[in-house]
Protein backbone atom coordinates (compact mmCIF):
# COMPACT_ATOMS: atom_id res chain seq x y z
CA UNK A 1 0.00 0.00 0.00
CA UNK A 2 1.22 3.46 -0.90
CA UNK A 3 2.51 6.30 1.22
CA UNK A 4 1.09 9.63 0.02
CA UNK A 5 3.44 12.63 0.31
CA UNK A 6 2.61 16.32 -0.14
CA UNK A 7 5.45 18.81 -0.47
CA UNK A 8 7.48 15.99 -1.98
CA UNK A 9 9.72 18.29 -4.03
CA UNK A 10 10.98 20.17 -0.97
CA UNK A 11 14.07 19.46 1.11
CA UNK A 12 12.36 17.09 3.54
CA UNK A 13 9.88 15.61 1.09
CA UNK A 14 12.48 14.64 -1.50
CA UNK A 15 14.70 13.05 1.14
CA UNK A 16 11.76 11.13 2.61
CA UNK A 17 10.54 9.90 -0.78
CA UNK A 18 14.03 8.61 -1.55
CA UNK A 19 14.19 6.75 1.76
CA UNK A 20 10.72 5.24 1.39
CA UNK A 21 11.51 3.98 -2.10
CA UNK A 22 14.82 2.56 -0.85
CA UNK A 23 12.74 0.49 1.59
CA UNK A 24 10.67 -0.80 -1.32
CA UNK A 25 7.61 1.27 -0.43
CA UNK A 26 5.29 2.62 -3.11
CA UNK A 27 5.12 6.41 -2.95
CA UNK A 28 2.53 8.69 -4.54
CA UNK A 29 3.47 12.36 -4.65
CA UNK A 30 0.59 14.86 -4.64
CA UNK A 31 1.49 17.54 -7.21
CA UNK A 32 -0.15 20.75 -8.44
CA UNK A 33 0.49 20.13 -12.14
CA UNK A 34 -0.39 17.40 -14.61
CA UNK A 35 0.76 14.09 -13.05
CA UNK A 36 3.63 12.30 -14.77
CA UNK A 37 2.91 8.64 -14.28
CA UNK A 38 1.51 6.38 -11.57
CA UNK A 39 3.78 7.81 -8.87
CA UNK A 40 1.98 11.16 -8.90
CA UNK A 41 -1.57 12.39 -8.33
CA UNK A 42 -3.12 15.81 -8.71
CA UNK A 43 -4.29 18.19 -6.03
CA UNK A 44 -4.91 21.92 -5.98
CA UNK A 45 -5.76 22.95 -2.43
CA UNK A 46 -6.60 26.55 -3.34
CA UNK A 47 -9.38 25.21 -5.53
CA UNK A 48 -10.25 22.45 -3.05
CA UNK A 49 -9.44 19.78 -5.66
CA UNK A 50 -7.80 16.48 -4.79
CA UNK A 51 -7.65 13.01 -6.37
CA UNK A 52 -9.63 10.87 -3.92
CA UNK A 53 -8.91 7.68 -5.85
CA UNK A 54 -5.18 8.11 -5.24
CA UNK A 55 -5.77 8.37 -1.49
CA UNK A 56 -8.14 5.39 -1.22
CA UNK A 57 -6.49 2.47 0.55
CA UNK A 58 -3.17 4.24 1.15
CA UNK A 59 -1.13 3.03 4.11
CA UNK A 60 -0.14 6.48 5.32
CA UNK A 61 0.08 10.17 4.45
CA UNK A 62 2.94 12.57 5.11
CA UNK A 63 1.84 16.18 4.72
CA UNK A 64 4.71 18.66 4.27
CA UNK A 65 3.29 21.26 1.86
CA UNK A 66 3.53 24.93 2.80
CA UNK A 67 5.06 28.20 1.59
CA UNK A 68 8.68 28.74 2.67
CA UNK A 69 9.07 30.74 5.88
CA UNK A 70 12.57 32.07 5.25
CA UNK A 71 12.76 32.80 1.53
CA UNK A 72 11.05 36.20 1.53
CA UNK A 73 10.66 39.23 3.77
CA UNK A 74 7.32 39.02 5.54
CA UNK A 75 4.73 41.44 4.27
CA UNK A 76 1.20 41.19 5.62
CA UNK A 77 0.21 39.55 2.32
CA UNK A 78 2.99 36.97 2.57
CA UNK A 79 2.09 36.19 6.18
CA UNK A 80 -1.43 35.43 4.98
CA UNK A 81 0.10 33.15 2.32
CA UNK A 82 2.19 31.35 4.94
CA UNK A 83 -0.92 30.61 6.99
CA UNK A 84 -3.23 29.78 4.07
CA UNK A 85 -0.76 27.40 2.43
CA UNK A 86 -0.64 25.39 5.64
CA UNK A 87 -4.05 25.71 7.24
CA UNK A 88 -6.19 25.62 4.09
CA UNK A 89 -4.06 22.94 2.45
CA UNK A 90 -4.34 20.74 5.54
CA UNK A 91 -8.09 21.30 5.68
CA UNK A 92 -8.54 20.16 2.07
CA UNK A 93 -6.38 17.09 2.64
CA UNK A 94 -8.08 16.06 5.89
CA UNK A 95 -11.55 16.63 4.46
CA UNK A 96 -10.60 14.24 1.66
CA UNK A 97 -9.21 11.63 4.05
CA UNK A 98 -12.43 11.70 6.05
CA UNK A 99 -14.44 10.87 2.91
CA UNK A 100 -12.52 7.69 2.11
CA UNK A 101 -13.95 4.21 2.38
CA UNK A 102 -10.49 2.94 3.38
CA UNK A 103 -8.61 5.81 5.05
CA UNK A 104 -4.89 5.56 5.81
CA UNK A 105 -3.68 4.22 9.13
CA UNK A 106 -1.54 7.26 9.89
CA UNK A 107 -1.14 10.93 9.03
CA UNK A 108 2.17 12.63 9.81
CA UNK A 109 1.64 16.36 9.37
CA UNK A 110 4.37 18.99 9.49
CA UNK A 111 4.56 21.64 12.19
CA UNK A 112 7.36 23.57 13.89
CA UNK A 113 9.03 24.15 17.23
CA UNK A 114 7.77 27.71 16.85
CA UNK A 115 4.55 26.32 18.36
CA UNK A 116 6.20 26.84 21.76
CA UNK A 117 7.04 30.51 21.22
CA UNK A 118 10.10 31.97 22.92
CA UNK A 119 10.93 29.57 25.76
CA UNK A 120 14.27 31.13 26.70
CA UNK A 121 16.71 28.67 28.26
CA UNK A 122 14.04 26.44 29.81
CA UNK A 123 14.28 22.76 28.81
CA UNK A 124 10.91 21.70 27.43
CA UNK A 125 9.30 18.73 25.73
CA UNK A 126 5.95 17.93 24.09
CA UNK A 127 4.08 18.55 27.32
CA UNK A 128 4.75 22.29 27.00
CA UNK A 129 1.72 24.30 25.90
CA UNK A 130 1.38 26.76 23.07
CA UNK A 131 3.43 29.94 23.14
CA UNK A 132 2.79 33.42 21.79
CA UNK A 133 3.47 35.06 18.45
CA UNK A 134 2.58 34.77 14.79
CA UNK A 135 4.40 31.48 14.21
CA UNK A 136 2.98 29.91 17.37
CA UNK A 137 -0.54 30.87 16.28
CA UNK A 138 0.10 29.52 12.77
CA UNK A 139 1.42 26.19 14.06
CA UNK A 140 -1.54 25.80 16.41
CA UNK A 141 -4.04 26.42 13.59
CA UNK A 142 -2.08 24.08 11.29
CA UNK A 143 -2.12 21.27 13.85
CA UNK A 144 -5.76 21.90 14.62
CA UNK A 145 -6.74 21.14 11.04
CA UNK A 146 -4.62 17.97 10.97
CA UNK A 147 -6.05 16.80 14.29
CA UNK A 148 -9.48 16.36 12.71
CA UNK A 149 -8.14 13.27 10.91
CA UNK A 150 -8.43 11.46 14.22
CA UNK A 151 -12.21 11.66 13.91
CA UNK A 152 -11.88 9.21 11.01
CA UNK A 153 -9.82 6.81 13.10
CA UNK A 154 -6.51 7.94 11.59
CA UNK A 155 -3.55 8.00 13.97
CA UNK A 156 -2.26 11.56 13.65
CA UNK A 157 1.13 12.97 14.59
CA UNK A 158 2.54 16.49 14.24
CA UNK A 159 6.24 16.78 13.38
CA UNK A 160 7.32 19.85 15.35
CA UNK A 161 10.53 20.38 13.45
CA UNK A 162 13.56 22.41 14.50
CA UNK A 163 16.41 23.71 12.35
CA UNK A 164 17.08 21.00 9.74
CA UNK A 165 20.75 20.56 8.84
CA UNK A 166 21.31 19.91 5.14
CA UNK A 167 23.62 21.47 2.58
CA UNK A 168 20.91 20.98 -0.07
CA UNK A 169 18.49 23.57 1.26
CA UNK A 170 16.85 25.17 4.24
CA UNK A 171 18.42 27.56 6.72
CA UNK A 172 21.86 25.93 6.80
CA UNK A 173 22.27 26.17 3.03
CA UNK A 174 21.53 29.90 3.26
CA UNK A 175 24.14 30.31 6.01
CA UNK A 176 26.95 28.49 4.24
CA UNK A 177 28.03 31.22 1.77
CA UNK A 178 28.25 33.75 4.62
CA UNK A 179 30.27 31.44 6.85
CA UNK A 180 32.57 30.38 3.99
CA UNK A 181 33.51 34.04 3.56
CA UNK A 182 34.44 34.20 7.25
CA UNK A 183 31.49 36.48 8.02
CA UNK A 184 29.48 34.17 10.27
CA UNK A 185 28.53 35.76 13.59
CA UNK A 186 26.18 35.17 16.51
CA UNK A 187 22.74 36.70 16.14
CA UNK A 188 21.48 39.09 18.79
CA UNK A 189 22.72 38.01 22.21
CA UNK A 190 23.76 34.60 20.85
CA UNK A 191 22.38 33.11 24.06
CA UNK A 192 19.11 31.92 22.49
CA UNK A 193 18.91 28.15 22.08
CA UNK A 194 18.51 26.61 18.65
CA UNK A 195 17.03 23.13 18.44
CA UNK A 196 18.39 21.36 15.38
CA UNK A 197 18.14 17.98 13.65
CA UNK A 198 20.13 16.45 10.81
CA UNK A 199 18.18 15.71 7.65
CA UNK A 200 19.07 12.02 8.08
CA UNK A 201 17.52 11.97 11.54
CA UNK A 202 14.47 13.89 10.35
CA UNK A 203 13.86 11.19 7.74
CA UNK A 204 14.63 8.46 10.26
CA UNK A 205 12.20 9.97 12.75
CA UNK A 206 9.47 10.24 10.10
CA UNK A 207 9.88 6.57 9.16
CA UNK A 208 9.85 5.69 12.87
CA UNK A 209 6.58 7.55 13.47
CA UNK A 210 4.94 6.02 10.40
CA UNK A 211 5.75 2.51 11.66
CA UNK A 212 5.23 2.96 15.40
CA UNK A 213 1.55 2.70 16.27
CA UNK A 214 2.11 4.04 19.79
CA UNK A 215 3.33 7.48 18.66
CA UNK A 216 0.77 10.20 18.02
CA UNK A 217 0.05 13.84 18.77
CA UNK A 218 2.91 16.35 18.90
CA UNK A 219 6.37 14.89 18.31
CA UNK A 220 9.47 17.07 18.57
CA UNK A 221 11.68 16.45 15.55
CA UNK A 222 14.84 17.81 17.17
CA UNK A 223 18.10 16.31 18.36
CA UNK A 224 18.60 15.63 22.08
CA UNK A 225 21.36 18.28 22.12
CA UNK A 226 20.11 21.84 21.51
CA UNK A 227 22.82 24.50 21.52
CA UNK A 228 22.97 28.26 21.85
CA UNK A 229 23.22 30.35 18.71
CA UNK A 230 26.74 31.36 19.73
CA UNK A 231 27.78 27.70 20.03
CA UNK A 232 26.13 26.93 16.70
CA UNK A 233 28.12 29.76 15.12
CA UNK A 234 31.43 28.53 16.55
CA UNK A 235 30.77 24.91 15.59
CA UNK A 236 29.74 25.73 12.03
CA UNK A 237 32.81 27.92 11.57
CA UNK A 238 35.02 25.12 12.86
CA UNK A 239 33.37 22.57 10.56
CA UNK A 240 34.07 24.85 7.57
CA UNK A 241 37.61 25.70 8.78
CA UNK A 242 36.69 29.37 8.84
CA UNK A 243 36.96 32.01 11.53
CA UNK A 244 33.81 33.74 12.73
CA UNK A 245 33.19 37.37 13.57
CA UNK A 246 33.95 38.28 17.22
CA UNK A 247 30.99 40.64 17.56
CA UNK A 248 27.36 39.54 17.23
CA UNK A 249 24.89 40.99 14.76
CA UNK A 250 22.75 43.30 16.92
CA UNK A 251 19.10 42.41 17.28
CA UNK A 252 18.04 45.85 16.02
CA UNK A 253 20.07 45.36 12.83
CA UNK A 254 18.48 41.96 12.23
CA UNK A 255 15.04 43.42 12.77
CA UNK A 256 15.80 46.30 10.42
CA UNK A 257 17.08 43.99 7.70
CA UNK A 258 14.76 41.01 8.05
CA UNK A 259 11.76 42.47 9.83
CA UNK A 260 9.35 40.25 11.72
CA UNK A 261 11.08 37.09 10.49
CA UNK A 262 14.11 37.93 12.65
CA UNK A 263 11.99 38.65 15.71
CA UNK A 264 9.91 35.48 15.31
CA UNK A 265 12.37 32.92 13.93
CA UNK A 266 15.98 33.92 14.66
CA UNK A 267 16.02 35.63 18.04
CA UNK A 268 13.62 33.51 20.18
CA UNK A 269 15.05 30.58 22.13
CA UNK A 270 13.92 26.95 21.75
CA UNK A 271 15.66 24.51 24.11
CA UNK A 272 13.59 21.51 23.16
CA UNK A 273 14.01 17.80 23.79
CA UNK A 274 12.53 14.98 21.64
CA UNK A 275 10.90 13.18 24.55
CA UNK A 276 8.45 11.11 22.49
CA UNK A 277 11.07 9.93 20.02
CA UNK A 278 13.38 8.94 22.87
CA UNK A 279 10.60 7.22 24.82
CA UNK A 280 9.63 5.18 21.75
CA UNK A 281 13.25 4.01 21.28
CA UNK A 282 14.19 6.05 18.25
CA UNK A 283 17.99 5.90 17.93
CA UNK A 284 19.46 9.15 16.67
CA UNK A 285 22.21 8.94 14.09
CA UNK A 286 23.61 12.35 15.06
CA UNK A 287 23.42 13.52 18.67
CA UNK A 288 26.15 16.18 18.65
CA UNK A 289 26.22 19.26 16.43
CA UNK A 290 29.81 18.85 15.26
CA UNK A 291 29.12 15.24 14.26
CA UNK A 292 25.95 16.25 12.39
CA UNK A 293 27.63 19.11 10.54
CA UNK A 294 30.54 16.86 9.53
CA UNK A 295 28.02 14.41 8.09
CA UNK A 296 25.96 16.91 6.09
CA UNK A 297 28.65 19.26 4.78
Amino acid sequence: MAIIVTGASGLLGSALVEALRAEGREVVRLVRREPRGAGEAFWQPREQVIDLAALEGADGVVHLAGASIGDRRWSEAYKRELVASRVEGTRVLVDALRELEAPPRVLLSASGVDFYGNTGDRVIDESQGRGEGFLADMCAAWEGEAERAGEAGIRTAFARTGLVLSRRGGALARMLPIFRMGLGAPLGSGKQYWSWISVDDWVGAALHVLKNQDVDGPVNFTSPSPVTNAEFTRTLGKALHRSTMPLPVPAFALAAGLGEFAREALLPGHRILPAKLSASDYRFTHTSLDEALSAVL
